[in-house]
């Protein structure tokens, strides 16, 4: 039984909409974040080495050399002939909207690219992104804005140094989805200081506000951040890979079938990587929560309705 079969996985939504593959060339374009430049701080988020997310980010290819290397790479492991710009190394709309256009526009001219993933961060996206973003939309081109929201709780986005809060998260999504553009909410689960429950409300949090797509990330000690230091001291240990697993079946069963799943684990080059060493094994994961689901007898949305929402803290 595939993943796909409990889960509406994204892969397999692009399928049943197109009638053909499609996947994502994953590009750096040279952005850097307001985290980082000194306009909101410095150092960027405890556990941001992008690396770690974009592999062979900070390459200086040209966008036209990625788009290359990117759809031979997709060719050999896929046969996918139709694919979307995904723009995913740091913030990705912030720069000034006709720099921005001109990216875009060139990602968008590539042969078989059929629309845009712009990953971003939620207090980034001025009037003007969303009037671009929704303008190639009306053209027809498939558009998502993946917003790296991680937690619902401004206490867990402090510790972590991420430079924004909840209510930046819900203005933004709230005013793409108005538009009619599709949001993908990124989200972490082991944040420092986090138990299931957080992950559970987070979620919760998130379907009220409303989303179109959704991704889970464990979080994962990488080289070169203000995290392994603390993990080294002892200060933050990484989940266990079965919690994991059991807290993601948790969030699939609780959110709704309408909602896809772009993807459910994450993993970090062996380079970077220092902890957990599972992170890794990407199979063993997505094997793992396909398992737990079986086991269970429960698939995507299973729980909707079904289960009272705790809005008490159960550490």
């Amino acid at each position: 039984m595939p993943l796909s079969d409990v889960v509406n996985t994204f892969g397999q939504w692009l399928l049943a909409r197109y009638g053909q593959r499609v996947h994502k060339i994953a590009l750096d374009a040279g952005f850097t974040c307001p985290n980082r430049d000194g306009s909101k701080g410095v150092g960027g988020c405890t556990f941001c080495n992008n690396a770690s997310f974009s592999p062979g980010a900070r390459l200086h290819k040209s966008l036209d050399e990625q788009m290359q290397s990117g759809r031979l790479g997709v060719g050999r492991c896929t046969r996918a002939e139709k694919y979307l710009a995904y723009f995913q190394a740091y913030t990705n709309t912030y720069a000034d909207v006709e720099e921005l256009r001109k990216l875009y526009d060139q990602a968008l001219a590539y042969p078989g690219v059929i629309g845009l993933a712009i990953g971003t961060r939620p207090d980034c996206v001025p009037p003007a992104v969303l009037d671009l973003l929704e303008g190639y939309r009306d053209q027809g081109q498939e558009v998502w804005l993946e917003l790296g929201l991680q937690s619902a709780f401004d206490e867990s986005l402090a510790k972590v140094n991420r430079g924004h809060g909840f209510a930046e998260y819900v203005a933004t999504c709230r005013a793409a989805r108005q538009r009619g553009l599709p949001v993908c909410t990124h989200l972490i689960l082991g944040l420092p200081g986090e138990t299931d429950w957080h992950g559970r409300e987070t979620l919760n949090r998130v379907l009220d506000v409303g989303t179109d797509g959704l991704k889970l990330h464990p979080l994962h000690v990488v080289k070169h951040t203000l995290l392994a230091h603390q993990w080294r001291l002892g200060e933050y240990s990484p989940m266990a890979m079965d919690d994991y697993i059991r807290l993601a079946a948790d969030l699939i069963e609780r959110t709704p079938e309408c909602i896809t799943y772009h993807r459910v684990t994450g993993t970090a080059p062996a380079d970077v990587l220092l902890a957990p060493a599972w992170c890794q094994r990407k199979w063993a994961v997505l094997n793992g929560i396909e398992n737990e689901l079986k086991r269970r007898k429960t698939r995507q949305g299973s729980c909707v309705g079904t289960i009272n929402r705790d809005i008490r803290h159960a550490a």
